[in-house]
């Protein structure tokens, strides 16, 4: 079923803690999806069949390194536009999604917030749906966490900057849709966040960088295979004649 509060499904990928959005309009039934996984397509299609959805984009919040996405897959079966951040490393993408920018479906949108910090390319998107609103954050700000700044070119200073001038600029009833949760929770919201939240709630730019400096998080395991092959969409290396 759709989430209570928006026409919605938020999917989960056991192997990878992954969250996945299917978005869409109630009335002309078109949709979008935000951070498919390759190995969930299937279940996917069949949420998309079932609930007569026509799929329009493919979205990605930046090119992930903890799975392969699934975007590439999807687009080739269904016609969808494939969109990913300028400049997080995504360049098969048919579209280059800048800050600020709007990406429709049926009556409704998608507005894309540049949130530099966990990659240098991450981007949120805010959707207002009615008297509701939600931004959809990937790995840029999660329930009472937030994403590694150590790699494709993050950085804490960034990240810190990216929440508090941007997303916690956001009405505190916004509600947030991570893009991955590690102990079953769902949504959150930004009053919540700017209170609980143990890395940033009350911290200083200084305190902040100096707890994403301590953390001697390993290194992503699959990173090697999953950065390539999301640069691809997740599609395989066109054969040589």
């Amino acid at each position: 079923m759709p989430h209570a509060d928006l026409p919605l499904f938020q999917l989960f990928d056991e192997v990878s803690s992954t969250y996945t959005y299917v978005l869409f309009d109630p009335v002309l039934r078109e949709a979008a999806i935000i951070d498919p996984v390759l190995e969930q397509v299937d279940r996917d299609l069949a949420v998309l069949a079932e609930h007569g959805l026509r799929l329009s984009w493919c979205i990605e919040t930046h090119a992930h390194a903890d799975h392969v996405t699934g975007t590439g897959r999807l687009a080739r079966q269904l016609g969808a536009t494939t969109a990913a951040p300028t400049h997080c490393g995504i360049p098969s993408a048919d579209h280059q999604i800048i800050d600020g920018e709007s990406l429709p479906f049926g009556g409704q949108s998608l507005q894309a917030i540049h949130t530099p910090g966990h990659t240098a390319g991450s981007s949120c998107y805010l959707w207002r749906f009615g008297e509701r609103a939600a931004v959809f954050t990937g790995d840029t700000l999660l329930i009472e966490g937030c994403g590694r700044t150590d790699f494709q070119g993050g950085g804490a200073v960034d990240l810190y900057r990216s929440v508090t001038r941007r997303l916690f600029t956001l009405p505190d009833d916004t509600l947030v849709f991570p893009g991955h949760d590690y102990h079953g929770r769902t949504v959150s919201s930004i009053g919540h966040e700017k209170r609980h939240n143990p890395r940033l709630a009350g911290r200083s730019e200084a305190e902040f960088v100096q707890i994403m400096q301590s953390l001697n998080l390993p290194r992503p395991r699959l990173i090697d295979v999953a950065l390539p092959a999301n640069r691809r969409l997740g599609l395989e290396e066109p054969q040589g004649v």
